[in-house]
């Protein structure tokens, strides 16, 4: 066995150095790696050979990877070239936009450890309209209650904490709890900044969908983003114009649903069926006996048997013999630990009401399916 480190990714400032500093250095791009794992499926040579091949051919090797990801359709090559992306001057709103995208990393600018201090994004689609002006007087003045709020809260939660506010090292946080709550009032056009870490893959499709989004500062920064990582791979992103899926699925689907609820006479005449009044969070639909079949999946990952006789073994099981499978399953855990993946064989499906402030800690979550309305101010 040997395991070798193939590369890691270092600050852009320093391979501009290096590339400054050695000119007659052309292979200092992520192409070489993806063009050297390509190959390994039909070379015997060892992978860091194929490597060194690649790095001592840049061109060949871009050939190749735009033959193996684009002509045969093996997309998972440009998964080996990964960018770190600085986003910065974006607004709240657009950051939930950039964040849709579940198989990149992001960290984002905390608004519970930072205090806001005003700056804000005035869309391109306001100027137009000529609503400039009353746009800033609004964002002013909510920053303004932002800012007495945190004050009033501060004072509240130190008030209500004082044995934890005594000690020095708690009052970051407890001024964070102040912070937290009073974002509340703030717009979703307060500027922000993240870091971002993506694979070509994901990049093209980035760039591809927010060329093809209907807001102006979502088709700006893919622009953004495009000039900022042409020149790195291009052998691994290719298609980033809009598509016409992208451009029109989503209004084909509001324009047909729009004619259908028109057409439907049990369809509220309010524009929105939610009764304010309602439970915020609804469980729309499980997956039926979603017990059974977590257990079942976990015999059959722990034994030869098939999945059917796995079931029809928890069929004849009592409550006390399925939660022993669940407790062993689970009583090594620690806070760190992530639940055995048989776990995942079971779904539940809600439709919640919340914030924006609350969906900022939802989206998080990527690996669970979030699909949006737009927001809505008759939710309240």
């Amino acid at each position: 066995m040997d395991v070798v480190l193939a590369g890691y990714n270092v600050d852009y400032e320093l391979i501009a150095a290096m590339r400054s500093a050695f000119p007659e250095m052309d292979n200092l791009t992520p192409e070489t790696i993806s063009a050297a794992y390509a190959r390994i499926s039909r070379n015997p040579r060892p992978v860091n050979e194929l490597r060194e091949i690649a790095r001592g051919e840049v061109e060949k090797a871009r050939k190749s990877n735009r033959s193996i990801v684009f002509d045969m359709g093996h997309s998972s090559i440009a998964e080996h070239a990964v960018f770190n992306v600085d986003v910065i001057g974006v607004s709240r709103f657009i950051v939930e936009e950039i964040e849709k995208f579940r198989l990149c990393s992001y960290t984002e600018k905390s608004q519970r450890y930072i205090r806001l201090d005003g700056d804000f994004v005035i869309p391109e689609e306001i100027e137009s309209a000529g609503m400039r002006n009353l746009f800033i007087e609004t964002i002013e003045n909510q920053n303004q209650l932002y800012r007495e709020i945190y004050e009033l809260l501060r004072e509240y939660v130190f008030e209500m904490h004082r044995e934890m506010a005594e000690v020095p090292s708690n009052q970051s946080t407890l001024e964070g709890w102040a912070k937290e709550d009073a974002r509340y009032i703030i717009s979703l056009a307060t500027e922000t900044q993240l870091g971002m870490t993506l694979n070509a893959r994901n990049l093209e499709l980035m760039l591809r969908r927010c060329a093809a989004h209907p807001l102006k500062e979502v088709r700006r920064y893919g622009s953004r983003l495009y000039d900022a990582t042409k020149r790195v791979s291009p052998s691994l992103v290719r298609y980033t114009d809009a598509t016409p899926y992208d451009v029109s699925t989503r209004s084909d689907l509001r324009k047909m649903v729009s004619n259908m609820m028109r057409n439907d006479e049990g369809a509220s005449t309010a524009g929105n069926s939610k009764n304010l009044t309602d439970h915020n969070v609804t469980l729309v639909a499980t997956t039926p006996d979603g017990d059974d079949i977590v257990i079942a999946s976990l015999i059959h990952s722990s034994s030869s048997r098939s999945m059917a006789d796995c079931a029809a073994v928890v069929a004849r099981m009592s409550e006390d013999e399925k939660k022993k499978v669940i407790k062993t399953a689970c009583r090594l855990m620690r806070s760190y630990d992530v639940p055995l993946r048989e776990f995942e064989n079971a779904d539940l499906h809600f439709e919640i009401i919340i914030s924006a402030s609350c969906f900022a800690q939802l989206k998080r979550h990527r690996m669970a399916t979030l699909s949006c309305q737009e927001y809505d101010p008759v939710l309240g």
